[in-house]
């Protein structure tokens, strides 16, 4: 029974999640829903990454360079490709299933290259006449977490055969490679100004025989939360297949995996992949979630959150990291709070980073596998040493309790 109360107590934290805005009506619902939104988001990127890091044995420092990937890519996608009855005549467009596929030349930040803008020229001169059809927010969120994906692939090729710092600090490159990029190309992305995205349900959503407004926090919490447990779902199945065994042997001994046949780039390419487009699929709905993106999403700081929330949580076991994600969200948000000790004012805004900080330190001096992976495993063994003694003791005795003769061979 006690091993079954991971299972018990993950259940109820699952109901209480799903139940939690249905139920809860303070007047600060909207910021509580936004927390808890942020921390699913967090939690997707410390679960991806515990798989990579801590089953994969891969320290990348890249994991926010592929959630902005996915990010732009779904927002310049949704910015810069129509879809037209009629050809504009003005900018480049190609003909696609009896449409017009049309894409809009970049315009920059400036309000004078608005003037630019081919397709508002267009509707101009058509008056009315000719309805014109932005991408779908969901087909935009697919093709981010599908560019993450192939982003993965393609540096996983390059940089995977690479251990230890000498990948850590490539990601870490290419992450800020990555944020100068965006950061150049104003007249594409926008630069630190922003690239403005539509909200994740533009026209609405019905939920539960009610109406949500584009602006309402319950569809995009539910969406988020959905993302998570999905995510949740696929890296379990891949932990506890064979695919699971061969990237924990590749954390073990990369030489002796090989040595015994297992294809490690393969591995490390695919399990590098997965996780990157999970990353991407979170920065895609986060992107719509907040309704723009900016390179400072890049800053190192938010890569060494996500790995602080990992490693309290527990970085080799994915469950635990998302757990401790949301946990470390919360907190983090409610030590905002400043205090009064003794006369003296304690602004809990810059304190609360030095906190956090020294959680940290106590967890990596004193649980080397996190604050809550312990526990889960702790239950998970339970009974495990009386199962061991009682199969050990059913081969030495006889089904009806005798002695458990073994013929000699001839």
């Amino acid at each position: 029974m006690k091993r079954q109360i991971p299972n018990i107590a993950g259940a109820a934290f699952l109901l209480l999640l799903a139940v939690f805005p249905l139920t809860y009506g303070g007047a600060d619902y909207d910021y509580v829903m936004h927390i808890l939104i942020t921390g699913f988001f967090y939690a997707i990127l410390a679960a991806s990454w515990s798989m990579l890091s801590g089953y994969a044995g891969q320290f990348s420092f890249g994991h926010m360079g592929f959630m902005a990937i996915g990010a732009y890519s779904a927002g310049l996608f949704r910015h810069y490709i129509y879809l037209s009855p009629e050809p504009t005549g003005l900018c480049a467009e190609t003909q696609f299933f009896g449409q017009w596929l049309v894409v809009v030349n970049p315009i920059g930040v400036t309000s004078t290259t608005l003037t630019q803008d081919c397709l508002r020229q267009a509707m101009d001169a058509w008056a009315g006449s000719v309805e014109v059809t932005a991408m779908p927010v969901l087909l935009g969120v697919v093709l981010g977490t599908l560019m993450g994906a192939l982003a993965g692939f393609l540096v996983g090729m390059l940089v995977l055969r690479l251990r230890a710092a000498y990948l850590a600090l490539f990601t870490l490159g290419f992450s800020e490679i990555l944020k100068a990029t965006i950061s150049a190309e104003i007249d594409i992305t926008r630069g630190q100004a922003g690239l403005e995205l539509p909200a994740l349900y533009p026209s609405g959503i019905t939920l539960f025989g009610r109406f949500y407004e584009p602006t309402d926090k319950l569809p995009p919490y539910y969406t988020m939360l959905g993302l998570l447990l999905i995510c949740l779902i696929i890296l379990g199945w891949l932990a506890h297949s064979r695919f699971g065994l061969f990237v924990r042997a590749l954390r073990e001994d990369q030489d002796a995996a090989a040595a015994l046949g297992v294809n490690t780039t393969k591995y490390k390419v695919l399990v590098f992949s997965v996780t990157c487009s999970m990353a991407a699929a979170a920065g895609a709905v986060q992107g719509h979630y907040v309704q723009i993106i900016t390179p400072n999403m890049l800053f190192l700081l938010q890569m060494s959150l996500v790995v602080a929330m990992a490693v309290i949580g527990g970085i080799e076991n994915f469950v635990a990291a998302a757990i401790g994600a949301i946990i470390l969200q919360v907190l983090l948000e409610m030590l905002r709070n400043s205090f009064v000790i003794g006369g003296v004012e304690v602004d809990m805004t810059i304190w609360r980073l030095v906190f956090f900080g020294i959680l940290l330190m106590i967890t990596l001096r004193f649980f080397r596998n996190g604050l809550i992976a312990p526990m889960i495993a702790y239950f998970r063994r339970q009974g495990v040493a009386e199962e061991t003694v009682a199969k050990r003791a059913s081969t030495v005795t006889g089904p009806e309790g005798g002695p458990h003769r073994t013929e000699a061979p001839d």
